[in-house]
């Protein structure tokens, strides 16, 4: 406890994602009060034109709930 999953579009380093794991699980077990032994991290790249299908429709509208942190976007399809 806790687990986080971050998705973002491909081209971070390795070292990008690295540092951004660790200032999560810092700031994970500072807030929360847990070990940051007892945080986990991973981080998935997903192609900008897969977004909406694998990140907004699968992850982000049915977990709406559960956001503390809303997107500032929306994924609407564009009408021609």
């Amino acid at each position: 406890m806790p687990h986080v999953e971050i998705k973002c579009f491909p081209g971070r380093t390795e070292e990008q994602k690295q540092a951004c794991a660790e200032k999560v699980t810092e700031v994970l077990a500072e807030t929360l009060g847990c070990k940051v032994s007892s945080v986990s991290i991973t981080i998935k790249e997903v192609a900008e034109e897969a977004w909406k299908t694998e990140v907004w429709d699968k992850s982000i509208v049915p977990d709406e709930k559960y956001m503390y942190k809303q997107p500032g976007y929306t994924c609407e399809e564009q009408k021609k």
